[in-house]
């Protein structure tokens, strides 16, 4: 196998350090379905659905009917109910009144009801939609973190194993002591930097497991590679915008809350109506001369003078007109992050295959050539650690490219609203 293709497998094939609180690793799929479950913020999203079938519930009871007794002209007092005083008599009575509603409110309670179940699933989709981006990010961090520590520490193997050679030469007398120092030093400054990247994995584990619902301590391997993105030719803008207009479920949370808001202006017209409430009485006197029954209707309604509910009325009409400039917002918003991240995501991929065709394998030959000239005693330190720092840099360039290809491709699936990139 050439030394170019080694160079490119190189990033797959490290061992990582022993983790403290190791755990099993995971696919991105497998932390996705983990968050799905686990997620606090999603499972408070998810109690929006519970509220809405309450609210479905309440909407759909009817008015309760009204009871009331009552006991009057009592003689507590002792007056004493006779012909000479002519009081009394005393009364007793029942009366059952029933509130009649009018302009069919129930229905449009129902109605609006409905609405909101709808709205509180697409938004509950969409939170699904930006916590599948959220975790794949994190995963993505994740892997970047480690392959970035590992080829850091497989770096810091070749200059500890520089540091012992100048050591024998050293002692041999083969090159100077402060040649030897140089290289010592070199060691030291890349050890530094292999700390630095062991923080950046910490980090990137700390945030994966907020969102996983993790306690914290618990370090995450990521079993998937960070050369996972498909090219995917063939994608156009075009056609993703209207992907993105069918797929979106903020859009469509916005669209149902343009239903929600007409259904509302209908209930707020209906309330706007006044309700009748019609009453029964049976009433029982006793007095000097005998007892008597009586029965009672009785027939009420307010006079809508004043109030006609104009002021919800007018809220209603204009949080509807509210609502259709949201969605235009919305969608002009849904255009351009998909034109956006089809830009980052061609362009990201166009600069990982010009690294892999151009930059890997002229960066390793020219480190191994330095490297065997140097310990054949033809080369000087300086052109071995210029060939070095160039081989790293290039493979950080490249690891950065592939985890940016990753992150393009999650942030156009997110801005798409559907997968387009596996």
């Amino acid at each position: 196998m050439s030394r170019t293709v080694c160079a490119l497998f190189a990033l797959s094939v490290f061992v990582p350090a022993a983790p403290t609180a190791a755990s099993e690793p995971l696919t991105i799929a497998q932390a996705i379905d983990e968050a799905l479950q686990h997620n606090l913020s999603l499972l408070a999203e998810r109690a929006s659905l519970t509220i809405a079938d309450a609210q479905m519930i309440a909407a759909k009871l009817r008015p309760n009917p009204v009871f009331s007794f009552s006991a009057d002209h009592l003689d507590w007092l002792g007056t004493g109910y006779n012909a000479q005083n002519n009081g009394g008599p005393p009364e007793i009575a029942w009366r059952v009144d029933v509130p009649l509603e009018r302009g069919g409110k129930r229905d449009a309670r129902v109605a609006l009801a409905s609405v909101v179940r709808s709205a509180a699933e697409a938004q509950f989709a969409d939170a699904v939609r930006t916590l599948r981006q959220d975790v794949t990010l994190a995963c993505i961090d994740v892997m970047s973190a480690r392959a970035s520590r590992d080829l850091l520490a497989d770096n810091l193997h070749t200059f500890e194993d520089l540091v012992r050679v100048n050591r024998a030469r050293l002692v041999a007398g083969s090159i100077a002591a402060s040649e030897a120092r140089r290289s010592e030093v070199a060691m030291l400054q890349f050890r530094a930097t292999v700390v630095r990247a062991d923080l950046d994995l910490a980090a990137a584990n700390a945030k994966l497991r907020s969102l996983l619902g993790r306690p914290p301590g618990d370090e995450i391997a990521i079993a998937d590679d960070l050369r996972g993105a498909a090219p995917a030719e063939g994608l156009e803008v075009s056609g993703l915008r209207r992907l993105a207009i069918e797929s979106r479920p903020d859009l469509r949370a916005l669209q149902l809350g343009q239903t929600r808001s007409t259904a509302d202006l209908r209930l707020q017209e209906a309330l706007g109506r006044v309700d009748y409430t019609v009453g029964a009485e049976y009433r029982r006197q006793q007095g000097i001369a005998g007892t008597g029954n009586s029965v009672g209707l009785f027939f009420s309604a307010p006079l809508p003078f004043s109030n006609r509910n104009q002021g919800e009325i007018a809220r209603a009409t204009a949080e509807l007109t509210q609502t259709d400039r949201q969605i235009a917002a919305r969608e002009a918003q849904i255009a351009a992050d998909v034109e956006s991240a089809f830009h980052e995501f061609a362009t990201t991929r166009d600069l990982v295959a010009s690294i892999e065709a151009d930059l890997i394998g002229s960066a390793t030959r020219a480190r191994d050539t330095a490297e065997y000239t140097y310990r054949a005693g033809g080369g000087t330190l300086l052109e071995l650690l210029d060939a070095q720092r160039a081989f790293n840099d290039t493979m950080q360039s490249y690891v950065d490219a592939q985890a940016s290809l990753r992150r393009a491709a999650t942030r156009l699936n997110g801005a798409v609203g559907t997968e387009v990139i596996p």
